[in-house]
């Protein structure tokens, strides 16, 4: 491997979305940075399996009005 091309891996600590907290080694941020999570595994619905529909504008009524009929 090249010398110096490489990042510098560092200990930051991650905050899930319930508060929990574990430190890990990473090359985000510096040297004992905190990251906090908006979205994790805990919560997101791709491991949960709770989907969820958000209606931003009246999208999905405008789409069940429009093709209420069309099913069995």
């Amino acid at each position: 491997m090249k010398a110096d091309i490489h990042p510098d891996y560092h200990e930051i600590t991650v905050v899930m979305t319930d508060g929990t907290e574990y430190k890990t080694q990473s090359t985000w941020g510096n040297a004992g940075d905190v990251l906090r999570l908006e979205i994790d595994p805990k919560t997101h619905p791709a491991w949960t399996g709770q989907h969820r529909i958000v209606d931003s504008g009246g999208q999905v009524a405008r789409f069940n009005k429009r093709f209420a009929n069309l099913g069995i």
